[in-house]
């Protein structure tokens, strides 16, 4: 099962103490994590600013690193989560993701979501 992770994904970890890896296996089994190009440069970005975000950004730079990093969509235009969005529905993967934005664009093109429950666990989410 191939899992694509988003930026805040990523930070969940650090902003809310969840073992992110252990809880997709739980969830969905044998799983390979992937992460886009511009997921990183996002990442990237919010981790060259100061606070909590960055920290989180920077700890989560380091949980990529766990995942395949696959190349961005075409064309580089499109915003990150239409990226994502472009991807998933191409290579067939569940979404990891807490952007409800993002959540409910994925849910209409019938692609699966994974998101946190009450802070503290993961739940996969079907249309």
């Amino acid at each position: 099962m191939k899992v694509l992770l988003d930026a805040n994904a990523l930070m969940m970890p650090a902003q809310f103490s969840i073992d992110l890896f252990d809880e997709l296996h739980q969830l969905v089994g044998a799983f390979e994590p992937l992460v886009l190009e511009s997921i990183i440069r996002e990442l990237t970005g919010i981790a060259s600013k100061k606070g909590r975000d960055a920290a989180a950004a920077r700890y989560a730079m380091g949980v990529a690193q766990r995942c395949t990093t696959v190349r961005s969509a075409e064309p580089v235009s499109d915003t990150v989560d239409e990226q994502v969005i472009d991807y998933a529905q191409k290579n067939g993967c569940l979404v990891v993701t807490n952007d409800r934005r993002l959540r409910e664009m994925l849910l209409s093109r019938s692609i699966g979501v994974i998101s946190m429950r009450k802070q503290k666990r993961l739940e996969l989410i079907q249309s």
